[in-house]
């Protein structure tokens, strides 16, 4: 085939797949197009973020990412969901930090496994593009106000922490 194989076509666009405008960790994209991006077994994750009680799906890909990440707009934007803490950093005057989300600078990555659970965990890039944080809601230290909570320092130590990453990739 001209111009390359149809393997590395794939593996260049998955380097550059956006959700909401924000270009996914390069990490996460070589883990979706390997299939490797998957929840990690409830034992880990509750080594991984601790004050979870509820089950999560890990998003399949982009498109799903897109579609559950578009729930943000409706609470950012309808002033009686502030008890989910997502705000438009546009619509702000000082920076939005936690324990709120900046819905423009977020992506939602793994959602509630169990319908009106409403939690999530969600790309953070308000500390680095290339390798954002990872925030989790948390509803159960305060039930009556959602709080997100640093996860992770970057994607890719939280892929580490989870054991998605195969042995000689986590030693580098």
């Amino acid at each position: 085939m001209a111009g390359g194989s149809p393997r590395c076509a794939t593996l260049s666009r998955m380097e550059n797949v956006t959700v909401r405008g924000l270009a996914l960790p390069a990490l996460l994209t070589s883990l979706l197009g390997r299939g490797r991006w998957r929840h990690p077994g409830e034992a880990t994750l509750a080594e991984v973020v601790p004050w979870f009680e509820s089950p999560l799906s890990f998003l399949p890909g982009a498109v799903a990412m897109e579609r559950e990440s578009r729930s943000m707009d409706m609470f950012a934007d309808d002033p009686s969901y502030d008890f989910f803490r997502e705000a438009r950093g546009s619509a702000r005057a000082t920076p939005v930090e936690l324990p709120w989300l900046d819905v423009e600078q977020a992506v939602l990555i793994a959602v509630n496994r169990i319908p009106g659970d409403d939690v999530a965990l969600a790309l953070d890039y308000r500390t680095d593009p290339a390798d954002p944080r990872v925030v989790g809601s948390d509803f159960w230290t305060d039930p009556r106000l959602c709080s997100w909570r640093t996860v992770s320092p970057a994607f890719s130590a939280f892929a580490v922490d989870l054991g998605l990453l195969a042995p000689d990739e986590a030693r580098r």
